[in-house]
């Protein structure tokens, strides 16, 4: 993440259509698993300016990790949160530590996926759920990919190869379907003329949508999705894609 971007990231958390849509899905996924458990033990990686941290702590106790040491700083400073310094390679912690563990779309800024994903399987308590949301299909590569720093998008299937033989796939779907023909479009057009969209302040996608009429509508499509996800229908295509896994207990 550049420098720069955590301090527009700090506002997009809280406010754009994307990230207000994925919460709500992620939320109703993670309610489910959780209410079971009386005092959940839940570990956040990949914090970025910690939305995140404050939704998922409705749920329990809630660590959270992030990699950008300038990040760690503006959010303690900003919100007074405390996050801890760390990558999703080499988490320090013990083995079976949390009953959930979360990276909703780290994976794909770092080359070695295996790994980040054996490192939450190690993580994860028997019985416990891992859950990863990622960007999705190469076709869809364009300057935001760039700016974030990705490595690749994932198709379903790619996402599901990557988990060890020790999770079991609980749900797995596409989500941001509805919108995914006029972002494809919007991005096809700005790889082929860049000159055209005029992106605000780090050039990611998110500067797009300046308007909060359209904020809204945005949000409304986007998370109407939830009629199907909630009742675990997958969803067959999408701009991302979310997965849940069980690890067992041998």
């Amino acid at each position: 993440m550049d420098k720069n971007y955590y301090l527009e990231y700090y506002e997009l958390e809280r406010a754009h259509w994307w990230f207000l849509a994925r919460t709500k899905l992620l939320e109703t996924q993670i309610q489910k698993l959780l209410k079971p458990i009386s005092k959940p033990k839940i570990l956040n990686i990949g914090a970025a300016t910690g939305a995140s941290t404050l939704w998922l702590q409705q749920f329990g106790e809630v660590v959270s990790v992030e990699y950008e040491k300038d990040c760690i700083a503006f959010v303690k400073e900003k919100c007074g949160l405390v996050l801890e310094e760390g990558s999703i390679l080499a988490l320090n912690f013990a083995a079976n530590s949390f009953d959930l563990v979360c990276a909703f779309d780290v994976v794909e800024h770092v080359a070695d996926e295996q790994l980040a994903m054996q490192e939450m399987n190690r993580v994860c308590a028997p019985n416990g759920h891992v859950v990863v949301t990622v960007p999705c299909f190469m076709s869809l590569w364009s300057k935001h990919d760039e700016v974030n720093h990705h490595f690749k998008r994932y198709t379903l299937a790619e996402l599901e190869d990557i988990a060890p033989t020790a999770l079991e796939k609980v749900f797995a779907s596409y989500f941001n379907s509805i919108l995914f023909i006029p972002i494809y479009l919007v991005r096809k057009t700005a790889n082929l003329f860049p000159k055209l969209l005029k992106r605000e302040g780090t050039g990611s996608d998110f500067g797009l949508v300046k308007s909060k009429i359209l904020n809204n509508f945005f949000y409304l499509l986007f998370v109407s999705e939830n009629i199907f996800l909630r009742n675990k229908i997958s969803l067959p295509f999408g701009v991302s894609a979310m997965a849940i896994w069980k690890k067992n207990q041998f």
